[in-house]
């Protein structure tokens, strides 16, 4: 069960961030360590989860998760946009995201062991479709319900399809969704587990798209073409076939971009909120420039927590609209039309966690207020099969 309140928006990205890059040196010693056993990384005993010591010694296991993932990919070897290693980024992102929310059941140190197992296995292993790899399963941790076995027959079905590997990432993390809104369901009831599903259905309705976008039919290798009859005068050739071209698929994209505390540039994004933001611009220019891609409207929309000290209400009103044109200056900047971004400013209106301000530390208040100190960034479109 949970201390403190719970979510009420859709979780669009990853809900925490390792506090600064790696060197290359220390990357580079990590990833020799990935092939090494490694501990699996443990939790703090719930009770103890209310101090600082305690707080930032998990924040440190997480942190060490992360920065395996990101050598395994740095590597070249593995990459996250794959099925395996994003379905161990998916484990640690719901992981850290419940533990954030104050979830004092066992969901979080369970997920944050399937993602280690997967880890540990792709460390050693270089074969990702060995049927020993634990990424397969995806296993109802914390008794968490399955729900929705449409979802789940879905997510099988697109494992087959020939477009299956531009899909992988979101099958692998629609999957480790329908796992996480389950154990909502089993603890708090349908209208918590609801947004875990629809990030769900979301990431399949991606991976169907990236499928459709991705598979090539197969050309018939040996046969030759057999001569065309010879043409007959006095008879009309048939008119052409028309051309068919592929209905556009709506596209809806959501992502939350994380600040520190009381901060609000660029360089005060948290640093997996940054990388969420860079993928996101890289996919936008390299699909719009092939033509499968183009992005209709982008709506960033700046939040502030609760924790505001300065007596003035308008503070965080300011707070969040200067987020709000941060992000938007970074997209611009990266080649984003300005005319395609609204930006809007709720301040700290829409919480979407409540935390217990009398019985946690300064320090621990700031961490689990957290996710209120976004800019929601969504996105709408249409993608198809390319031009």
């Amino acid at each position: 069960m949970r201390h403190s309140g719970s979510n009420t928006q859709r979780r669009g990205a990853t809900a925490w961030a390792a506090t600064a890059a790696l060197g290359a040196a220390t990357a580079a010693a990590l990833l020799a360590g990935n092939a090494e056993a490694q501990p699996s990384p443990v939790l703090q005993p719930v009770p103890e989860r209310i101090s600082d010591g305690a707080i930032h010694a998990d924040h440190l296991s997480y942190e060490r998760m992360q920065t395996r993932i990101k050598a395994l990919n740095d590597s070249g070897g593995h990459r996250v946009a794959s099925y395996s290693l994003a379905k161990a980024q998916c484990w640690l992102d719901v992981s850290f995201h419940e533990y954030s929310r104050n979830d004092r059941s066992a969901f979080p140190q369970a997920s944050l062991s399937e993602s280690a197992r997967i880890v540990d296995y792709l460390a050693r292993s270089q074969d990702p479709l060995a049927a020993d790899n634990p990424a397969h399963q995806t296993p109802l941790v914390n008794q968490a319900s399955r729900l929705r076995p449409d979802l789940w027959q879905l997510a099988a079905d697109l494992k087959t399809h020939e477009g299956y590997r531009c899909a992988g990432q979101h099958i692998a993390c629609a999957e480790v969704e329908l796992v996480h809104a389950g154990n909502e369901y089993k603890q708090q009831g349908w209208r918590h587990a609801k947004p875990y599903v629809q990030i769900a259905e979301d990431r399949l309705a991606d991976a169907s798209a990236a499928a459709k976008a991705c598979a090539v039919p197969p050309s018939a290798p040996g046969l030759v073409a057999a001569p065309a009859p010879l043409a007959v005068a006095a008879l009309e050739p048939p008119p052409p076939p028309p051309a068919v071209t592929a209905a556009p698929a709506p596209l809806q994209r959501q992502l939350d971009v994380l600040f520190n505390f009381d901060k609000r540039a660029i360089t005060d994004v948290l640093a997996a909120s940054k990388q969420n933001l860079d993928q996101l611009v890289e996919q936008l220019n390299s699909l719009q420039g092939s033509g499968a891609w183009k992005v209709d409207s982008i709506v960033l929309t700046g939040h502030a927590d609760i924790s505001n000290g300065t007596g003035n209400p308008a503070y965080n009103v300011k707070l969040a609209q200067d987020r709000a044109h941060t992000v938007k200056q970074f997209l611009v900047a990266q080649g984003l039309d300005a005319q395609l971004v609204t930006v809007n400013a709720k301040a700290d209106t829409e919480q979407v966690v409540q935390c217990d301000r009398k019985a946690l530390s300064r320090t621990a208040l700031k961490q689990c207020l957290l996710p209120n100190r976004r800019v929601q960034l969504e996105l709408r479109g249409w993608v198809t099969n390319g031009p």
